[in-house]
């Protein structure tokens, strides 16, 4: 992890496209804008960590129901055809 000290104003760039600027400083909260191309997702980690774990239980549930839809649709062992 690389660690840099920047003050308010000061910019710092991430390859070619992407600029971050401290915006603010108050106490202990850092207000930061990002310049970004638009197909680059910016996500704060606990936004992007809800939305992973949403889209891993939704995607357990549709494997749940595939599954509880193909058992009812075998046959019974019992039924006579």
């Amino acid at each position: 992890m690389l660690i840099l000290t920047r003050k308010k104003n000061e910019t710092l760039r991430i390859g070619d496209d992407i600029l971050v600027t401290i915006v603010d400083v108050q106490g202990d909260q850092v207000r930061l804008g990002i310049t970004a191309p638009r197909d680059v997702s910016i996500l704060r980690q606990e936004l992007y960590e809800a939305v992973r774990d949403s889209n891993t239980q939704a995607a357990l549930t549709v494997q749940n129901v595939d599954v509880l839809s193909l058992l009812n649709k075998m046959p019974n062992k019992d039924e006579k055809k």
